[in-house]
């Protein structure tokens, strides 16, 4: 299967993976493979899906590529890493990028891996809260402030309401949980793939909002950033073509790529919580990866700093960017 998947890259491109490798990196007869290290944002699951079945069915060893997936011992270390040069790739967020470059740090965009957003504002089915409006006075769980304040912020601001109309408390990420317990109202931060259906799962069916249909601007939720003076790296524009074939591989067999993206680690991840996901996130992986919608980065930013969350805008060539 990987050998026939591989052919079918290689016809798509117009070339052979081989010429590819040895136009790129003018190595024909050279044996040995290109290390690529590419850090997770959090543990492994199907919100990393092109890159584990990239790995499984031979694409980045077809490309000329040896490439680690490290999960981080810090889920907020992975874009510093790769700034410092420790690592080729982070999977990071758009929003947490324009909010790294606005401080300094000298990453930039290279791939989208999840298009859309996934974060949400949650309450249980059958509680209080059915609307933004029963927001009011409530109760409201978040995780990571700063972003989600502001999100949370613009999202009140279109019912006529601000933060100071909720009662913010720190649940760390006991998100569901503290939904159960009556802690909350409400949460903000709930991913759309996951925590609906783990509340689903427990019987305790949630109700979402959704930031792009109540005032925030569409975004990228996961993205591949590389750091600026790496950019010129061989290597990178092979792991997106990867990735792009694992992407439409996934999406024509969804049934045999979760096999693939379990593979191995069946006891970690085949499990019913992580089939749902799956299910709910393959749609909205970038079939494109390396394509990028300037206007639409460029009016994130200006929400961002309509929010307060950065001082000025950055030239957008400075910190996203299509790879030739």
């Amino acid at each position: 299967m990987k050998k026939l998947f591989a052919a079918m890259v290689a016809v798509v491109l117009g070339l052979s993976i081989s010429a590819q490798v040895a136009k790129a990196d003018g190595s024909d007869e050279a044996g040995t493979a290109d290390k690529v290290t590419i850090l997770l944002d959090w543990f492994i699951n199907p919100d990393h899906g092109p890159l584990f079945v990239a790995e499984e069915l031979g694409l980045f060893e077809e490309l000329g590529l040896e490439v680690e997936l490290i999960e981080p011992a810090d889920p907020s270390a992975p874009p510093r890493l790769v700034a410092a040069g420790q690592a080729e790739l982070a999977i990071s967020y758009q929003p947490q990028l324009h909010i790294q470059v606005s401080e300094g740090l000298p990453l930039v965009r290279v791939a989208t891996i999840v298009a859309t957003p996934l974060n949400t504002v949650v309450a249980l089915a059958d509680g209080p809260v059915q609307s933004l409006e029963d927001l009011k006075g409530k109760k409201v769980g978040f995780s990571v402030g700063g972003f989600e304040d502001a999100l949370l912020g613009a999202m009140l601001s279109g019912v006529g309401l601000s933060l100071d109309d909720v009662d913010l408390i720190n649940v760390n990420f006991s998100l569901s949980p503290s939904l159960y317990s009556g802690q909350v109202d409400a949460v903000v931060g709930a991913f759309r793939n996951f925590e609906l259906n783990q509340m689903d799962i427990a019987g305790r069916p949630g109700v979402a909002f959704y930031p792009e249909e109540n005032g925030v601007p569409g975004y990228d939720e996961l993205i591949l950033v590389a750091a600026k003076d790496g950019l010129n790296n061989p290597s990178l524009p092979k792991v997106i073509t990867a990735l792009e074939a694992a992407t439409q591989y996934m999406v024509n067999n969804p049934a045999a790529a979760w096999e693939l993206f379990v593979k191995g680690r069946e006891e970690l991840l085949d499990n019913e919580l992580n089939r749902r996901a799956w299910r709910d996130t393959l749609p909205r992986f970038a079939l494109r990866p390396a394509a990028m919608d300037k206007g639409r980065y460029m009016r994130f930013e200006a929400f961002l700093l309509e929010q307060g969350l950065i001082d000025q805008t950055t030239p957008i060539d400075d910190y996203a960017i299509e790879l030739d």
